[in-house]
């Protein structure tokens, strides 16, 4: 899949445990920061401001929407300005942020749109006063043999974007991609990247789906990981047929997620649980009772890891 030498890559590993730095712990008092991702509530149709204030009144440290209801927003004639202050004035942070532009691709010109989209995209992050944008392999998901030394290029061309406007780029692992499905290629690209500011995404689904497990999450710098999508999954269906919809409320699957947070505050990460679901059932409730209930299951979750 890749030519890389055992030089190259010890050469790039304390770039990536120096990348970036997360707030969440000096700021919240707190080991992890609580966010929430509006997948959680999508079902429910509501505007970007709703999302905001379904977020806040649940009691969440942080919101991570996506680029398109941000780009609805404006669309409609609105400021995210004026989100940005509403988001201020309820103590809620925007952490991160949700795109699909195609970066990573290829073809030349497909690329040269997908980095015009993620400019585009990191704009109105930062209109909103985010400071994070997810960078997946939207479009490659189906390429078997790129080269991930060429995938290393491509994403410091992302993260070299996202410091002209201050907005880091978390490269983003999808378990369902036949490139950066496992953990060990995302680590690797980030790493060899060279990039200050590189960092990865992770997700409890994807980590499983794609199957890296979660051993790997040890070998992590604490600067590294800065979001983890947090959620959980059941026993069936297997790994080979589960879907994004199956994912459920944190403890209530079989994902070792007790294991896990113990690893997670072991490397020394202090950053933001972002509760990612797109459960059908969920999305038929009330988006508040859904929030209250994910940040009720994810401190529990978080008690019983860490204390002992």
């Amino acid at each position: 899949m890749f030519d890389i030498t055992r030089r190259q890559w010890l050469a790039g590993t304390a770039v990536l445990a120096a990348a970036g730095t997360s707030r969440a712990a000096h700021e919240t008092k707190k080991p992890f920061g609580f966010m929430l991702n509006t997948a959680t509530i999508m079902g429910q149709k509501l505007s970007l401001i709703q999302q905001v204030e379904v977020a806040a009144r649940a009691g969440y440290d942080a919101i991570e929407p996506w680029i398109g209801d941000l780009d609805r927003h404006v669309k409609a004639g609105h400021s995210l300005k004026d989100v940005a202050k509403r988001c201020k004035d309820l103590g809620l942070r925007v952490e991160s942020a949700i795109g699909f532009a195609q970066w990573l691709v290829n073809d030349e010109l497909a690329r040269k749109r997908g980095l015009e989209q993620m400019k585009r995209d990191m704009d109105l992050v930062q209109q909103m006063g985010g400071v994070r944008i997810a960078a997946p392999p939207a479009g490659a998901t189906e390429v078997r043999d790129l080269n991930l030394l060429v995938a290393a290029d491509r994403y410091r061309v992302v993260c070299e974007m996202g410091d002209k406007l201050g907005i880091t780029a978390q490269l983003e692992l999808w378990g369902f991609s036949r490139t950066l499905g496992r953990l060990g290629e995302t680590a690797m690209v980030a790493i060899e990247c060279g990039h200050p500011r590189a960092c990865i995404l992770l997700d409890v689904f994807h980590l499983y789906k794609g199957g890296s497990g979660f051993a790997g999450v040890r070998l992590l710098g604490p600067n590294a990981l800065q979001v983890l999508h947090i959620n959980d999954f059941p026993a069936d269906p297997p790994r080979e047929r589960i879907r994004d919809e199956f994912r459920v409320y944190p403890g209530d699957g079989v994902a070792p997620l007790t294991t896990l947070l113990r690893d997670l505050k072991a490397i020394g990460f202090h950053g933001y649980l972002s509760l990612e679901m797109f459960n059908r059932e969920y999305w038929k409730q009330d988006a508040l009772v859904v929030a209250k209930t994910g940040l009720a299951k994810i401190k529990t979750v978080v008690d019983k890891a860490l204390a002992s």
